[in-house]
């Protein structure tokens, strides 16, 4: 499979980028080179490979233990705040 300048105009267009054909070219580049790359990993041979959940041992030991605490009070969660109205965080509008 080969990726096209087409290709990369129509997935720069999905993700609502605007690019130059100089900046698609090299990304076609880079795509067909990363294809040919998983072209290169499919050719090996798994099969007796067991999937991995992490690449490096986990033990439990290492996860800390899992204790309810008692919740933060509101005077405590609004200290820091750069600015609070009672009980609730204030922040500037995102929505018009």
């Amino acid at each position: 499979m080969s990726v096209t300048k087409d290709d990369v105009q129509y997935v720069a267009n999905l993700a609502r980028l605007q690019l130059t054909d100089e900046e698609a070219e090299n990304f076609k580049e880079d795509m067909n080179d990363i294809l040919g790359y998983i072209d290169q990993l499919n050719e090996l041979d798994t099969e007796d490979v067991e999937p991995l959940e992490h690449v490096t041992e986990i033990t439990a030991s290492k996860f800390r233990e899992d204790e309810a605490k008692e919740p933060i009070s509101h005077d405590d969660a609004l200290k820091n705040a750069p600015d609070a109205d009672s009980d609730y965080f204030r922040v500037p509008r995102v929505i018009e």
